[in-house]
């Protein structure tokens, strides 16, 4: 058995800090980098692409919302044309920071509201296949098993990677239970970890409701926002490794 592990990183801005990038990225095989629009700056991108190129840590384009603000965590009724536009600006910007890391671009995750709308939202998952097409139809894309966004890469020509997430309470129909509802976001490191080996097994796990469900995956994300993120990544890659997973970026296939 073989699984990715990744996570969301490079949301630091300025002087505000968020998460510690250089300890996961001792630990996940893939990067989630943000491109700027949720969250990053030119400066916090160049570094983080240049740490997991250091490191052998697979760069991903994480991308979202034109909402700083919000940490893209808010929907947004973009225009189809403007959200293939914003996506393909934010490629091109991270694109360049893993150049000059003497890395690329690997493949494309959504974030935040856009990942969750996009489950559903035809027009916009459509504009963000286009926008991955357009840009580079080799880049594989990561989403959640059965969404709308899949289905419309697929479509498009691009490889899909299902994920599964950690550290996230799913609903009985296999999405993610909203962070605004209480037991949203999971935090123990133990009991996140015997989850995701059930989920790399193939075996039924428990929805918010108590509901088993089978959660398909190839790739495990742990948010590098969430408190105890470190503890909880580490927990995850020595469960999987002690039981005989192998850990390998997706992209590595």
């Amino acid at each position: 058995m073989r699984i990715d592990l990744n996570s969301d990183l490079g949301e630091s801005f300025g002087r505000w800090e968020l998460g510690d990038d250089t300890a996961l990225l001792g630990i996940v095989t893939s990067a989630n980098v943000a491109c700027g629009f949720h969250a990053g700056d030119p400066t916090v991108l160049r570094e983080t692409c240049e740490r997991a190129a250091e490191r052998g840590v697979a760069i991903g384009a994480q991308v979202g919302y034109r909402d700083l603000a919000g940490f893209g965590r808010r929907f947004i009724d973009v225009p189809p044309r403007e959200l293939t536009n914003d996506v393909l600006y934010q490629l091109g910007a991270l694109e360049a920071m893993a150049r000059v890391a003497g890395e690329r671009v690997r493949y494309v995750k959504p974030h935040g509201a856009l990942y969750n709308a996009i489950v559903h939202h035809e027009d916009q998952a459509a504009a963000v296949a286009e926008a991955v097409a357009r840009y580079d139809a080799a880049l594989p894309v990561l989403g959640l098993p059965g969404s709308v966004w899949l289905h419309r890469a697929e479509q498009a020509g691009l490889r899909t990677v299902r994920e599964a997430f950690a550290d996230r309470a799913y609903t009985p129909e296999g999405t993610l239970v909203s962070r605004r509802e209480r037991g949203a976001v999971l935090h123990d490191p133990d009991e996140i970890a015997e989850r995701c080996l059930r989920m790399v097994r193939g075996e039924p796990v428990e929805a918010v409701d108590g509901t088993p469900i089978r959660i398909e995956a190839d790739s495990l994300c742990v948010h590098g926002d969430s408190p105890g993120a470190v503890r909880i990544a580490q927990a995850v890659a020595d469960r999987l490794r002690g039981a005989g997973v192998q850990i390998t970026p997706f992209t590595a296939a």
